[in-house]
């Protein structure tokens, strides 16, 4: 028989604290906040900081910042875990990578429509890979998602071209590192998977920004903020529970609740900017709140039930 402990607020199985699904989701849902005021951080970043430059900065300080943190689990790490963070790590950077030379070139409701697109290719890589057809809620979820999203996020004028393509290329890239995060975190130490993509993506920035570019320390106050936000708020904070989190809930409801992250752009907008939402976008948000809601109807309570049925 296995230990098990249940408490109020987690459950407590073989020495490892589980979280509920519920509370996975939160997590992410706060992940998503943070990444909310990435648009923000990265313009202002983009400015005067190359691409790869600012990639290397954010990820770099960021794993600067948590390496010490939890240095004791990096020295226990594996093979596997390393070889995982590594891949995770080259995912990262092709995905900020591309999103960011989408930024310099399209606009910033047609990049956040279509950086929202990752809500789709979840659920469709599922099925390309695994047969796994999404359940109606999720479904459901997805369809009012978009709507929302292209509500909260473009107007009649919007037109796709080529330069927008790296948009979404970099949110289908992004769908498959949230289905390899979902699968790596069962097999290794999320934690450790967390901090050692950082560390990754840093050196794959680093090394590129060596190669195209000519890498640099930020030079002012505004560039400080810029990469330091990007670091510690939406890197140190948000990629390493990110694997935490997803450890407890699925892909799909991953990419539903990452898609909120327009509407916490928005309101980062409103707050600091004083931008103010046309009637349409308050109609965006409120069907992508919607979305996430149904979505999570009849979800299951993380991996409880199939724990308890091991012997």
């Amino acid at each position: 028989m296995f230990s098990y402990v249940k408490t109020s607020r987690y459950h407590i199985y073989k020495g490892v604290i589980i979280i509920s699904q519920r509370k996975a989701d939160l997590i992410i849902a706060l992940i998503t906040i943070a990444w909310g005021s990435s648009y923000l951080f990265m313009k202002m970043g983009l400015d005067s900081i190359d691409v790869f430059n600012l990639v290397a900065l954010r990820f770099g300080i960021a794993f600067l910042l948590t390496a010490p943190i939890f240095y004791k689990k990096l020295c226990n790490i594996d093979k596997k875990t390393l070889l995982y963070g590594g891949i995770l790590g080259a995912a990262l950077f092709c995905v900020l990578s591309t999103l960011m030379f989408g930024l310099k070139t399209t606009s910033a409701s047609s990049a956040g429509f279509l950086a929202g697109t990752t809500v789709i290719f979840v659920p469709l890589l599922q099925i390309i890979i695994h047969g796994k057809k999404p359940t109606l809620p999720i479904t459901a979820g997805v369809f009012l998602t978009i709507i929302g999203i292209g509500l909260l996020t473009i107007d009649i004028t919007f037109q796709l071209d080529k330069k927008s393509l790296l948009c979404v290329l970099a949110a289908f890239i992004y769908a498959g590192q949230i289905l390899l995060t979902s699968y790596f975190s069962k097999m290794v130490d999320p934690l450790a998977l967390g901090v050692l993509q950082l560390g990754f993506a840093g050196i794959f920035g680093l090394l590129f920004s060596f190669i195209f570019e000519q890498p640099r320390l930020p030079a002012n106050s505004v560039e400080w903020l810029a990469v330091l936000s990007l670091s510690v708020v939406c890197s140190a904070f948000g990629f390493i529970l990110q694997p935490v989190a997803q450890k407890y809930t699925t892909p799909e409801r991953t990419g539903i609740l990452f898609s909120l992250e327009p509407v916490f752009s928005a309101i980062f907008g409103f707050i600091f900017l004083h931008e103010v939402l046309k009637v349409q976008g308050y109609l965006g948000a409120i069907l992508v709140f919607s979305g996430v809601i149904i979505s999570g109807i009849n979800k299951k309570r993380c991996v409880l039930k199939s724990i308890t049925k091991e012997k």
